[in-house]
């Protein structure tokens, strides 16, 4: 109970281009006690984390018009103690580090939640994630891989096609589909 009552009156900034999800959080976490608001592009959430920096925020990482990293690094410039999560249906071990060196203090994969959401803003600075049921598989492993050198790369393709010394368009369309289970 004391969790919900710390949240009462702080700003959440919610980014995802997902209109229907966007508008479903924001409705869960208003009936949390956060005053929401919204953006639907890394421009947008730009703007809203320079203009007036939200006490928390949930940014989804992969956007219309660029990477939602860039809202969680101007969101930190602005207000260094705002908590801030990163939501992703691409997830991997790189882009989940790179999250948290700019800023966020967690990463969850989609579908997450409104619940879930919800006790990462809220948690205990310090509080370990429960550890994994299942180790990930073969082709998991492989694709972790492509994205952490993708990452050390700065999302460059043709470079991380080059260092992996493979074509192009194959990383391309690796790099285009979700993580395998």
């Amino acid at each position: 109970m004391s969790e919900i009552l710390s949240v009462e009156g702080k700003t959440l900034l919610l980014v995802d281009d997902d209109r229907p999800f966007l508008n479903r959080l924001a409705r869960a976490m208003e009936s949390r006690g956060f005053k929401v608001r919204t953006a639907e592009t890394v421009a947008a959430g730009i703007a809203e984390a320079r203009g007036n920096p939200p006490d928390f925020a949930v940014v989804d990482m992969r956007l219309e018009d660029g990477n939602g990293l860039d809202v969680i690094e101007a969101l930190h410039r602005a207000k260094p103690d705002a908590r801030a999560i990163v939501l992703t249906g691409y997830g991997n071990i790189a882009t989940a580090v790179t999250a948290v060196k700019l800023g966020a203090i967690d990463y969850l994969a989609k579908p997450a939640d409104a619940d879930a959401i919800f006790k990462a803003l809220v948690a205990e600075p310090g509080t370990k994630a429960a550890l994994p049921e299942n180790p990930m598989s073969a082709d998991r492993v492989r694709w972790e891989h492509i994205q952490r050198v993708y990452e050390l790369c700065n999302r460059n393709v043709s470079e991380t096609a080059r260092r992996l010394n493979m074509h192009r368009r194959t990383l391309q369309r690796i790099l285009a589909k979700r993580a395998p289970r």
